[in-house]
C-alpha cells in the first residue's frame, strides 16, 4: 500500500462506501465486504453514528448512511448549478457576437474548464476542454480569481501551488491591482500563443463563484479592442450568472 495511505482513514472510507452501495447493511455484510476485523467495523460504525453520517435501524436490517453525507457532494453539486446557471448565457453571446467563451473554477490550485460554448462558436481555434487545467499564475481565469478572492483565500492557492519569492510576489500583487483597477484579467503566457483570453469574475458578494472569459486570436484583437468591445458585456453576463446561481442553491 503507498506510503501516503492513511490506514485508518482508508478504513473508514471503505466502510462509508460499503454502506452506499444499499439502503441498509448489516453488521456481517460490511465485515465481508471490506474485509475488515469485526472489531474495527464495530467502532468505525460508531463512530460514524456519533459523527451523524450512519444510523443504526435495528440487528435484522443493520445500519445506513444518513442525509448528512450528501454535504460531501456540497462542491461538486455546486458546480452542476454554476454550469446549468451559466450555460444559456454563455450560448446567447457565442449566437450573437460569435466569440467561443469559457467557465472555470478553483480545483487543488489550478483552474478547470467546466463548460465552454467552443461548439457553437464558428470564431473558435481549439475545442471546449472540458475538464482541462490551467495554471492559476498565468491564465486569465485563474488572474481574476485571485485579484477578487478573499485574501484568505488567495495565500491558501499560492501555498497549494507551491509559494512565491519576494520578487515574485510583489510582481504579482501589481498585476492583481491592475485586474482590480480595470476589471478584466489577460493570459499572460511565458511564450507567445495565437489564443489570447479575456476574463471576468463570477461574484456572489464577496464570494468567488467562477471566472468567465472569452477567447480570440491575437491578430483579430489588441487587449485594448476586446475589453472596450466585451468587457461590460462580460461582467453583465457574469452578474446574471451569479444571479441566476444563487436561485439554484438551497436555503
Amino acid at each position: 500500500m503507498p506510503a501516503a495511505v492513511i490506514e485508518p482513514v482508508r478504513r473508514s472510507f471503505a466502510v462509508l462506501e460499503a454502506l452506499s452501495r444499499r439502503r441498509s447493511s448489516t453488521l456481517s455484510t460490511l465485515i465481508d465486504e471490506t474485509g475488515l476485523p469485526r472489531p474495527t467495523v464495530v467502532r468505525l460504525l460508531q463512530t460514524l453514528i456519533a459523527l451523524g453520517y450512519a444510523v443504526r435501524l435495528s440487528r435484522q436490517q443493520g445500519y445506513r448512511l444518513t442525509d448528512r453525507v450528501l454535504g460531501l457532494s456540497e462542491s461538486i453539486r455546486f458546480v452542476d448549478h454554476l454550469v446549468d446557471a451559466a450555460t444559456p448565457h454563455m450560448s446567447r453571446f457565442t449566437a450573437e457576437h460569435g466569440w467561443p467563451l469559457y467557465l472555470a473554477t478553483l480545483s487543488y490550485g489550478a483552474i478547470v474548464i467546466r463548460h465552454s460554448t467552443a461548439p457553437e462558436s464558428p470564431m473558435a481555434f481549439e475545442g471546449a476542454g472540458l475538464n482541462a487545467r490551467r495554471p492559476v499564475l498565468i491564465s486569465a481565469l485563474g488572474r481574476v480569481w485571485l485579484a477578487y478572492c478573499a485574501d484568505e483565500e488567495r495565500q491558501t492557492i499560492l501555498r497549494d501551488i507551491g509559494g512565491l519569492t519576494r520578487r515574485q510576489q510583489t510582481a504579482l500583487d501589481q498585476v492583481l491591482a491592475r485586474v482590480r483597477r480595470e476589471g478584466v484579467a489577460f493570459t499572460q503566457p511565458p511564450q507567445p500563443t495565437r489564443l489570447h483570453g479575456m476574463a471576468v469574475p463570477i461574484r456572489h458578494g464577496t464570494r468567488m463563484l467562477g471566472s468567465l472569459s472569452i477567447r480570440f486570436p491575437r491578430s483579430a484583437m489588441t487587449e485594448e479592442e476586446v475589453r472596450q468591445r466585451f468587457g461590460k458585456r462580460l461582467h453583465a453576463l457574469a452578474r446574471a450568472v451569479a444571479t441566476d446561481v444563487a436561485g439554484r442553491l438551497p436555503g
